[in-house]
């Protein structure tokens, strides 16, 4: 197994200052790597994580803007480029989002499908167009995209009903969202196989984040081993797709949801 201390590349996060994010960027410090984070806001635990990493660089961006990732893409470049993207920033729809992203489809505004869409599939293809073509240049790289069990299955809804008082849906943008990353991946990972770049999918469950306790008790009941994911265990699924260790697999999508799929 390859020596996580030793791991040494140059990685780029979108959305470092999320949940999974600072997760991801956490675990990457415990190597040799440079850290790249883009994200909108950065939050105040990844300042403070800067001014004890050299490694650590952040960029305030917004991935919908092209302009604003390619000048970005200009300053990594000067310090030896991108070796590993993982394209982790994305709008979710939780009890605990903005009204206007958890609307039924009836009620749902156009203008919020568009936000999403920009933030979910706009954000990642503009990501993998800058930063995918730099590393087929530059001889190979590894590029992971965050999927969802929601971009494979449609949402239960009867986990959401009522769990807040009043009625909560799963919308529809979180799914045809998390639902194009999987084509896009596909696509890539053969569009730029001879040029040794691969790129996977990493399809997702829930993760326990301070949710309703009835939310928590119908997700759970779904899912056979019982709970949802704790936030960090992610990590080392990343860091198999980031390193030689799945250097024979492209187009793929590993699922890890607690065997919710498998029912």
């Amino acid at each position: 197994m390859l020596d996580i201390k030793s791991f040494n590349k140059k990685i780029l996060i979108t959305g470092g200052s999320g949940l999974l994010g600072k997760e991801y960027l956490k675990f990457f410090l415990k190597t040799k790597s440079i850290i790249y984070v883009l994200d909108k806001n950065i939050d105040s635990e990844v300042k403070k994580l800067k001014k004890n990493n050299k490694n650590l660089i952040y960029y305030k961006c917004d991935i919908t803007k092209e302009n604003e990732i390619y000048k970005i893409y200009l300053k990594i470049k000067k310090l030896g480029g991108v070796d590993v993207l993982i394209n982790n920033a994305a709008i979710d729809a939780t009890p605990k989002s903005k009204q206007k992203y958890i609307q039924p489809l009836d009620k749902l505004q156009t203008k919020v499908w568009d936000e999403v869409m920009n933030v979910n599939l706009r954000g990642p293809f503009l990501c993998c167009k800058i930063f995918g073509s730099q590393m087929a240049k530059n001889g190979g790289g590894s590029i992971i995209n965050i999927s969802s069990i929601y971009g494979i299955l449609s949402p239960d809804q009867r986990v959401y009903s009522r769990i807040n008082k009043k009625k909560f849906v799963k919308p529809i943008t979180y799914s045809v969202s998390k639902s194009g990353i999987i084509n896009m991946t596909k696509y890539l990972s053969t569009y730029w196989a001879s040029k040794k770049v691969r790129v996977n999918n990493l399809i997702l469950g829930g993760v326990k984040n301070n949710q309703p306790k009835k939310f928590i008790k119908n997700y759970c009941n779904k899912v056979p081993l019982g709970r949802m994911a704790n936030k960090n265990e992610y990590n080392y699924s990343v860091f198999f797709l980031a390193s030689e260790m799945s250097s024979y697999m492209t187009g793929s999508n590993l699922i890890i949801d607690g065997g919710w799929s498998a029912w």
